[in-house]
């Protein structure tokens, strides 16, 4: 603004141009000139004062402002009122990347620091969640997804062989033992089969046939037509009536048997003392005489059934120790083993042998009826595993 212009007297117009328009303008009411200087045109218009702005000084001075003034910030505070430094218009301090960054650089999202030192980082945006108020699992890529389903599929087929391998292996074992146990007890019975079956049709004399001779056999044929008591006397070797029984049998010519009882021999804890049966006919007369004793009182050891029948001759050599001549030979057993056997339910342990004989023999220029049997009950020799608990009993008869 040139100087003479805030000399001027504020009424009076400054050249005639001013005057003339304020000629035509009607004065204002305030004696104050309102004339504005050319810079002042620019300043901008405000119809109502702009809060926390200073208003217009009261002391009437002209508020004109050079052509500077009039692009400073409309309501910016004076620098030197404590305004920041370009309030009073632009001032270029330099051009550096760190006060002005790229225009590029600056749309890009930058993390503020916090306000505080004590102030926690924000936090990382939470995960959408799903339907069921669970946050939803990652994308995952098909490969991985395929690898992780191929591995659950190799754990469970593992998993699978793992308990087949041992149900198998158990199973395997139970098979080895029962059937170990079964071989075993099969061995076992076939063992003890072969031994009664080795001693039965052993041909050579056992070590024990050398028992020595306890008993002898009664002289049967010397009793026959003799009445009891004669009988009785005749046999000796403490011969007592131990019992007597009525025969009724039509067409048996034997009508009362009487037992007798040789108790001066030695009683064998088997089977006894050695005993003489006498058959009695209508008259009181002997009409057959039998006796029955163990082999092992007569010298025989623990043969087997037909060592002792075939190789031995015990039957023959027994019937002639009792008055009867019979030769040897004279007794035979069937072809077929099964006829004088017994076996157990099994079909295979043997219970029990037992075979007759018969034939004629003379005596005194008269033919004579003769019999015997041959018994061997193994059942106690089965339950302690001893053979020697065989039971063997020889029987034998001659007939009037």
């Amino acid at each position: 603004m040139p100087k003479h212009a805030a000399n001027e007297p504020s009424g009076t117009p400054s050249n005639p141009a001013d005057r003339a328009f304020d000629a035509e303008t009607p004065a204002p009411v305030d004696d104050r000139d309102e004339r504005i200087g050319l810079t002042e045109a620019f300043t901008p218009v405000s119809v109502d004062p702009v809060a926390g702005e200073p208003e217009a000084p009261a002391d009437g001075r002209d508020n004109a402002i050079g052509l500077t003034q009039a692009f400073a910030p409309v309501g910016g505070a004076p620098a030197a009122a404590g305004g920041p430094a370009h309030a009073g218009g632009f001032s270029y301090k330099g051009d550096t990347d760190d006060e002005y960054p790229d225009a590029f650089d600056s749309l890009e999202p930058r993390d503020a620091p916090p306000l505080l030192f004590d102030e926690e980082p924000p936090l990382e945006p939470e995960q959408p969640k799903g339907r069921h108020g669970k946050k939803d699992k990652p994308d995952v890529p098909p490969h991985m997804r395929k690898s992780r389903r191929m591995r659950r599929v190799l754990i469970v087929v593992i998993v699978l062989l793992v308990v087949l391998i041992a149900t198998l292996g158990y199973l395997t074992f139970r098979l080895v033992n029962e059937s170990q146990t079964l071989a075993a007890q099969q061995t076992q019975q076939q063992q003890d089969a072969q031994e009664v079956t080795a001693i039965q049709q052993e041909e050579t004399k056992d070590a024990t046939t050398e028992t020595a001779k306890k008993t002898e056999a009664p002289n049967l044929a010397s009793v026959l037509g003799l009445t009891q008591d004669e009988a009785v006397a005749a046999l000796k070797h403490g011969a007592e009536v131990t019992s007597s029984k009525d025969v009724n049998e039509e067409g048996n010519p034997v009508k009362k048997n009487v037992t007798v009882a040789l108790t001066d021999e030695p009683a064998d804890t088997r089977t006894g003392t050695p005993t003489v049966y006498l058959g009695l006919n209508e008259e009181g007369k002997v009409v057959q005489a039998g006796y029955s004793a163990s082999t092992a009182a007569l010298g025989y050891g623990s043969l087997s059934f037909a060592d002792a029948v075939k190789n031995e001759h015990v039957v023959e050599k027994t019937l002639q120790e009792a008055g009867i001549p019979v030769a040897e030979g004279a007794a035979t057993l069937p072809e077929d083993k099964t006829v004088y056997s017994t076996y157990d339910t099994d079909g295979t342990t043997l219970v029990k042998e037992n075979c007759s004989f018969s034939g004629t023999v003379d005596l005194n220029g008269a033919a004579h009826e003769w019999s015997a049997v041959l018994s061997y009950n193994y059942t106690t020799a089965n339950m302690s595993g001893n053979l020697a608990d065989t039971v063997r009993i020889i029987y034998v008869y001659i007939n009037a």
